[in-house]
């Protein structure tokens, strides 16, 4: 018997029988329940994430500080292990079974496998640079910035997959430029002098960094979108593929960028329990955004946005103490908050109209 829930991304609308029997017994209020999970986990891996990722990047500490390469390695390795392990179970913990999937839809499709080479390359750089972008910019800005992708997801989808956006769709895109202008317009005749934030550079390096990841996110999501609709394998199995390429382009980054101070303190220099927790969330983090977006809809994915982007700004203001917030930012994720539940909104109806028919 199928493991319900370990293909949510590819769930198709199979026996409307044995479906009807698991909706009649299944309440409303546990389905409601589900959906505020769903919620607070997107805002808890989402918040966390970020936040992690830039206090390990800002913490002072003796010794060297872990390579960002290694990080990604780490956790495109991390990644493979637990879709085996998903695959495992989905298989009924059967090796035999398991060693039959690997084959036939990862060693004897080398074409299908290939295929995924491009959003994989990308993925790695696009990790890679959150970790630049993360040394470099606070974590609020770095999150209401980051909601560019949006837009760019939106224009590779139109182009890439034919899709039609509606009238609020695109006022909503309008609105998010606008307030992502807003949050990165120059701030340093408004206050006083203050002490700059810890920082591994420079606010420029930090927000050319989010906006390459943003393009990068776009292409490769809308990509790795339409190889999904183009064939029937499990998404895990998928996203396997994706780590095996993940792997050997950041161990290829590995040794190019940080070649000679690996050879110095090892590939595990600096590594401490934030390390490992930097780690897992950004291995884990896309796994179970994708074992619970088939309770959440666009209205709860936006609102989950704005939590964490909320939650972001006043952690980084009360506890890393590395933002001082103005009316023109305040002014400006307000609007990137608009944006997302407006673009979100308009993405939900044809969904509902079309589960109808």
């Amino acid at each position: 018997m199928p493991n319900p829930g370990l293909s949510p991304l590819a769930s198709p609308p199979g026996s409307e029988e044995s479906s009807c029997h698991v909706s009649m017994s299944l309440p409303s209020a546990s389905q409601s329940r589900l959906k505020y999970v769903s919620l607070g986990v997107l805002v808890l891996q989402t918040t966390s994430l970020v936040l992690t990722m830039r206090y390990s990047r800002t913490l002072l500490g003796e010794g060297p500080r872990y390579l960002a390469s290694s990080a990604v390695v780490s956790a495109e390795l991390l990644k493979i292990l637990t879709c085996l392990l998903l695959v495992f179970y989905d298989h009924s913990f059967s090796v035999r079974a398991l060693n039959r999937v690997l084959n036939e839809e990862i060693l004897n499709k080398p074409m299908e496998t290939l295929k995924l080479a491009i959003p994989s390359g990308i993925y790695t750089l696009q990790n890679n640079l959150l970790y630049v972008a993360l040394s470099n910019l606070d974590a609020a800005t770095y999150q209401v910035t980051y909601q560019l992708k949006i837009l760019t997801t939106a224009l590779f989808s139109v182009s890439m997959l034919g899709k039609r956006l509606g009238l609020y769709q695109w006022l909503s895109l309008l609105i998010l430029m606008t307030g992502i202008a807003l949050v990165q317009w120059p701030t340093e005749s408004l206050g006083g002098p203050s002490s700059k934030p810890l920082s591994a550079g420079s606010q420029l390096v930090g927000v050319i960094a989010v906006l390459i990841a943003c393009f990068s996110s776009g292409f490769a999501g809308v990509y790795f979108e339409k190889i999904l609709k183009e064939t029937k394998q499990s998404v895990w199995v998928r996203n396997i593929q994706l780590g095996l390429f993940g792997l050997v382009f950041g161990l290829i980054g590995v040794f190019v960028y940080d070649g000679e101070r690996v050879r110095e303190s090892g590939v595990f220099q600096g590594y401490n329990s934030l390390t490992w927790t930097v780690v897992a969330l950004q291995a884990l983090g896309g796994l179970v955004i994708a074992a619970v977006i088939k309770y959440a809809d666009n209205i709860l994915k936006g609102f989950a946005t704005s939590l964490s982007i909320i939650l972001s700004t006043l952690i980084s203001y009360f506890w890393l103490k590395d933002f001082d917030p103005t009316s023109v930012f305040f002014l400006g994720a307000m609007l990137v908050i608009a944006a997302t539940f407006l673009y979100g909104y308009e993405g939900k109806r044809p969904a509902i109209n079309h589960s109808k028919v």
